[in-house]
Order: structure tokens, then sequence, then C-alpha cells
């Protein structure tokens, strides 16, 4: 069949290289794609939301599967567009409707899901401009540090962590001001949970699940996860202290409810869902829902993925996934981003990268490039994510680390200690 994926990250060009590898996959399609699934797959310059243009392209090449890639689209309705079209509703879609999709969409809607169906979760309450002072009186009765959340989607840089009380109230008071646009038209405050944090990758029908390899991203710029946030500076998979006691814990008392949960609610929900998990003392606790596969965790996660992932998606399509055999590489992966200099703050696009051929027994994914005048140039925060792998997941980094010392661009940055806290 043809399958398109939509996004143009470093997740996406980690999909291509999967769905590529398929007996399944005739013509492969990504929109808009990037210089690496360029490599692998036609490249389409069409938005991820613009619904109308990815129906043209999916009748005009009769594509049989659309894998989404980021969280816009979902929380939009790609998939309710589908299934509500008679020429589309055919089409396997991997990924949540609307209603699934607002579990990353929306804190507090994750939140009040949790609460419903008893998922282990840090105490929170909810607020808006209208209740700032009620919020700001909240605030008084936690322990610091204070997190501030976005309710809504704000590029992963809605959530703050705050040590001093009356910074947490001027913030909150700056967040439902409009810091973060329509985002933080309501604000979740929270308890701070004391713990490593890890996440779980969980791919479901909607019904039946498996449960994908564990990882650990690194999302602060600077070494010793230090400086402002970013969308991850790289990855670990498997996580070493998420022992067989440690998972079955996560399985019995989130997983399972998180799926009987979209089941008793009646919610069509058929592709990914990334637990952010916090472990405190020996016990898991969800920090967040997100809809879809994260990235860098996704460079990780899906190489070590032995079966066959469009097998796997016809199964989550025709809801048969408790009938498919699930088989993983043993070995860890490690993942390291190369970022533009001054990100994530300002930086330039459009810096020649070379080397990218000199790369032996790593994976090159993509994240932020594109082509010009036949050379592969920097297009993004996150330039090139580097996956390696090995017995232990400290050879691993090191493999990739020797790796990198073979590219460049110019202001090429990254963390030279992905792993330090394992």
């Amino acid at each position: 069949m043809n399958i398109l994926i939509l996004g143009s990250g470093g997740r996406e060009h980690t999909f291509a290289y999967k769905i590529a590898q398929s007996n399944h996959c005739d013509a492969l399609f990504v929109a808009p794609g990037n210089a690496g699934t360029s490599q692998i797959a036609t490249n389409v310059a069409i938005g991820v939301t613009d619904f109308d243009a990815i129906k043209t392209l999916v009748i005009k090449e009769e594509i049989g599967m659309v894998v989404v890639g980021p969280e816009d689209p979902l929380v939009q309705g790609v998939y309710d567009f589908f299934k509500a079209d008679q020429s589309l509703k055919n089409v396997a879609v991997i990924g949540p409707s609307k209603v699934g999709a607002a579990l990353e969409g929306s804190k507090e809607r994750a939140k009040e899901f949790m609460m419903a169906h008893n998922i282990p979760t840090a105490a929170y309450e909810a607020f808006t401009a209208e209740t700032l002072d009620k919020g700001q009186a909240f605030l008084e009765t936690l322990q610091a540090p204070y997190v501030l959340k976005a309710d809504g989607l704000a590029a992963g840089k809605g959530v703050l962590i705050i040590d001093n009380l009356e910074e947490a109230k001027q913030e909150l008071a700056n967040m439902l001001g409009g810091k973060f646009g329509d985002a933080s038209a309501t604000v979740v405050i929270e308890e701070f949970l004391d713990g490593i944090e890890l996440s779980v990758f969980v791919l479901t029908d909607g019904k039946n699940y498996k449960v994908l390899p564990t990882a650990k991203d690194y999302k602060r710029i600077g070494e010793g996860d230090v400086g402002l946030n970013t969308g991850g500076m790289g990855a670990i998979s498997p996580v070493p202290f998420a022992d067989d006691a440690f998972m079955q814990k996560i399985e019995e008392r989130i997983v399972k409810p998180t799926v009987n949960g979209l089941s008793k609610e009646d919610i069509e929900y058929k592709g990914f869902i990334f637990i952010g998990l916090i472990k405190v003392g020996d016990d898991p606790k969800v920090i967040e829902y997100n809809v879809r596969m994260g990235d860098p965790e996704t460079e990780v996660v899906l190489p070590r993925i032995q079966s066959d992932l469009v097998e796997l998606f016809m199964a989550v399509d025709a809801q048969t996934l408790d009938k498919q055999e699930f088989k993983l590489d043993p070995r860890s992966a490690a993942t390291v981003m190369l970022v533009s200099g001054g990100y994530p703050e300002a930086y330039e696009k459009g810096k020649v990268i070379t080397g990218l051929d000199t790369v032996k027994d790593s994976l090159v994914f993509h994240a932020g490039t594109t082509e010009k005048d036949g050379q592969v140039v920097t297009n993004g925060g996150r330039v090139i994510a580097i996956t390696s792998f090995d017995d232990d997941f400290k050879q691993a980094i090191k493999k990739s680390y020797q790796n990198i010392e073979k590219l460049h661009f110019d202001r090429i940055n990254y963390r030279t200690d992905i792993g330090f806290d394992l």
C-alpha cells in the first residue's frame, strides 16, 4: 500500500526509516519532510494541518495509510476529518480522534481523566484569569518548588517550575495574561513530585495494547540538565532503572487503566500514548500524556522494534493488535541531538552540514534540515540526531559521540553528557 507520514522532524525521519523496510509499503510520502526523508521517500510541500491539501494528495496518490507525527493535526481533528469524509473513511489513520487527542491538547482534561480512572498523578487545581486570586492563594498552600502548566499546546515550553512563591504568583499572572497566548488561558497548578523521570510509550488500537521500549530524554540545553528547556537534546532506551518489577507497576497502575479508560469513555484511539512518568520512591506517577511519539525518544524507541511496523499499524486499524507478535532488540540505543547555535532562542538557518557520508555504525536521523543547491543545510533548531546501539548504553553513547566528531556545521552545538544521571 501507499503510505503518508505527516511531519518534518527527526521523529518522522525515524518513522520513514522503519516503514520503508516493510514489505507492505509500496510508495512512501512525507509531508512536508526534510533532507533525510527525501532520500527514502517522496517529500510533498504540504503543511501538517492543511487537511484539504492532505485529502487531495491522499486521493491522487491512492494512499491507504496516514501516520501522524506531531500533535497539532491530531488536536485539530485530522482523524475525525478522514472518518467523516466518504472518499477518505477507509484510509487507516494512525493517531487518536480529536476527543482522544485532548489528553495532550488540554492539561486539565488529562488530569480529569487520570482522576476519573484512578491513575496516580500529582494533586492539582486549574485556574483562569477570573480566578487568578484563588490561584495565587492556592500557591500559598503548596511547598516550593511550584509547578505551573499552560493548559493548551505551547510547543513544549508551557511548563514552569519556580522556587520562589512571589515569582510563582507573578508568573501565574503573566501566563493567565497571555504569556503563551490561548494556550495559557487556563493554567494548571500542581504539587511538585521529586524523583527521576522516564517515558513509557504504548501503541493501542483502543482496546488492546503493546508496551513499547522505555526511554529517558534530556530536555535542557545545558550540561547537567541546566538552562532553558528544549524539544530534547538526546535520549536513552531502555531506561536502566526501569526493572521488571517497576514496569509491572507501570502496566498495572497506569497503562491498563489508561487503555480501559479510553474504552469505557468510548474514545476512538488508534495510535500512540506517550506517558511521561516520574519515579517517586519505588512508585510511578504520571506527569502528563502526549498522544503521539516523542522526539528525540522516537529515534531510540522505533529502531529497537524488530517487528514490521506497518503490520503493527494494520493491526491497530483492524483492532487486532492482541494477535500481533512483538519483537524488540535487547540492546541499548542512545541518541544525541545536534542543534543550531543559539537554540532554543534565536538561531540562524541555512548552514551547510558536512560529514554525513562518513558516519559508520550509527543511524543518522534528520530533524531540521533541507536541501539547497545540492547540499544539506540546517533548517531548524534541532538539526540531526545520531543514534547508536550497543549492549551497554554507555558504549552506545560513546559511538554516537565518535560519529558526531565527523560532522560539522557553523555554530554546531550538542550536550556531551547524555545519560550522565544513569
